[in-house]
């Protein structure tokens, strides 16, 4: 099978800087980003822009290349490497253990909270539509027979701050009470009582897969990875563990997103 569009982009950004004798810091002091940066994008953790790949062409004098690739071959396919290969996982695996601070789990998100969360996020609005009509696209997931099984703990702040105003935090809570109502999905808040604890350091996911093993998500301001190493899991599963620990009971969970829902009027 060969290689995506954005994929061979990718190839092409490392195989012109390098072939141009140039480090990841040199070209970022020459498109005036971090090396940080360019490394995300050459790995795919951050999916190039249109002025990002003007700047690269204007600093390797490649007449153009790159803005032609993305205009004739990836513009409609822009999405991270890494984003395309965990949407394979999520559409294989058999259970999620998913820990969020700052959002409800994508999975899990109605189309409002999405558009919400995607104007917050500064998505350009000739973009917007194609994103949210990928983000839910990626819920039938939930329709598979069997399902998986979904496991996920939230932070109160999650239910708490506004994303999109009133009317869709209502909705979008009223939406995972119905969804924490059913079998294959359990769903655990915990409580801002708590103070701090360990899982405000990130967001992350653990999904086990048909043949037993597991792959976990973990994200971060600059980009996303997926980790799949025996430590970065045991890792993980530790965290998970104490996230968990500090939850509340699914009874209680209930009961406060009904009164939260009630707040949002």
């Amino acid at each position: 099978m060969g290689i995506s569009p954005s994929e061979y982009l990718i190839r092409e950004l490392r195989r012109r800087r390098t072939a141009s004798g140039l480090t990841q810091a040199q070209l970022g002091e020459r498109v005036f980003c971090s090396d940080s940066q360019v490394s995300a994008i050459e790995t795919g953790a951050k999916p190039p822009t249109l002025p990002y790949l003007e700047s690269v062409d204007e600093a390797l004098s490649t007449g153009g290349y790159f803005v032609t690739l993305w205009d004739e071959l990836v513009k409609g396919e822009a999405s991270p490497v890494w984003l395309r290969e965990w949407i394979g996982i999520e559409r294989e695996a058999t259970a999620f253990r998913w820990y969020e601070h700052s959002f409800v789990p994508g999975l899990l998100q109605t189309e409002a909270y999405v558009r919400a969360t995607f104007r917050a996020s500064r998505v350009p609005t000739s973009e917007l539509d194609q994103r949210i009509a990928a983000r839910m696209d990626r819920q039938a997931v939930l329709s598979r027979d069997p399902a998986p099984q979904i496991f996920a703990v939230l932070d109160e702040m999650v239910i708490r701050r506004a994303c999109g105003g009133p009317d869709v935090m209502r909705e979008q809570l009223e939406h995972l009470i119905s969804h924490a109502e059913q079998p294959h999905i359990q769903l655990h808040v915990v409580p801002a009582l708590l103070g701090m604890y360990s899982g405000l350091a990130g967001a992350f996911i653990l999904a086990d897969l048909p043949d037993g093993t597991r792959a976990g998500y973990v994200d971060n301001q600059l980009c996303a990875q997926i980790v799949d190493q025996p430590e970065e899991i045991a890792s993980l599963g530790l965290s998970w563990e104490a996230v968990r620990g500090g939850a509340l009971p699914l009874g209680p969970t209930i009961d406060l997103l009904k009164e939260a829902a009630k707040t949002w009027t």
